[in-house]
């Protein structure tokens, strides 16, 4: 079973780098969560390095830019590693095809800038469905919209044989108050429908390669046990880190805030049951970042 902690003082002097969630953990989609960064301040301060971990669709440049949007100061945390950038890697290795169609809001636009760190990247060309070769989804078209409406062109591309390249494995996300679908909701619709999704950022090994790969350009030479993943999603980050063999702080108070009856803390037999309903172990558990 979990251990709640009060903080994370209490635990980070057993690791030397944490690799941390930002929506939800360190900001909420608007603004900057203060204990938080308080909480990432301060472990630096004691040496520790701060590897944010996003399934942001975006690129690293990207979440810095945001981050200052909503107020992370940027001594809070060392570096980042996206999602979005292990995707985008992909894509220009031609993991789906040259001729893409994009699932995605325009501002998701630099997503199609080649990478600086591939010699020679494939020409890749956003068309329309009936001309693709593959798909590639950094976010839905409307983030209110039911994922199902998706259905007349997913079937269609199934019958292509189209693979999907899912920039973002997030299901939802709460902006404020607000919830949204992410681009994991229309692959996960397209995988049920009997198409091919690839996914690269959380739960998935790709990123943990990429936020090793940064982890190691700091000079610092973590294994396994010095890091600590911390995160608000059972099925992206405390999945991830169980199958990273990562120890994990689980944040009840983000996507399963109501479920576990996070307030300033979760309730602990609400927090058993629905770590059991998913099937999820973090190590630790706490309300909120502090």
């Amino acid at each position: 079973m979990t251990q709640i902690i009060p903080s994370l003082s209490e635990i980070s002097d057993r690791y030397d780098a944490l690799f941390v969630d930002l929506w939800g953990c360190v900001h909420d989609g608007v603004r900057a969560l203060p204990d938080a960064v308080a909480a990432l301040q301060a472990y630096r301060r004691g040496g520790g390095a701060v590897v944010l971990v996003t399934n942001s669709p975006r690129t690293r440049q990207g979440v810095e830019k945001q981050l200052v949007q909503f107020g992370v100061p940027d001594d809070a945390w060392d570096t980042i590693a996206t999602s979005g950038d292990a995707a985008r890697v992909a894509m220009y290795q031609g993991a789906v095809g040259e001729k893409v169609w994009h699932i995605g809001p325009p501002a998701d636009v630099k997503f199609f800038e080649p990478p600086k760190v591939l010699e020679n990247p494939h020409a890749i060309e956003r068309v329309d469905l009936e001309a693709a070769e593959g798909i590639v989804c950094t976010g839905p078209f409307d983030v209110q919209a039911d994922p199902s409406d998706m259905r007349p062109q997913f079937l269609y591309a199934k019958q292509k044989g189209l693979k999907l390249l899912c920039a973002n494995p997030d299901i939802v996300v709460d902006r404020g108050e607000t919830r949204e679908w992410c681009a994991g909701a229309l692959a996960r619709l397209y995988t049920e429908m009997g198409g091919e999704s690839l996914y690269f950022g959380k739960p998935h090994p790709p990123i943990y390669d990429l936020a090793r790969r940064r982890l190691a350009a700091l000079g610092r030479d973590v294994g396994n046990a010095g890091i600590l993943a911390i995160g608000d999603g059972v099925h992206t980050d405390i999945a991830g880190a169980m199958g990273e063999d990562l120890d994990s702080l689980f944040i009840s108070g983000g996507l399963a805030a109501r479920e576990t009856r996070t307030r300033e803390q979760p309730e602990e037999t609400a927090l058993k049951v629905y770590l059991e309903n998913e099937r999820s172990n973090p190590t630790f558990t706490i309300g909120q970042l502090r």
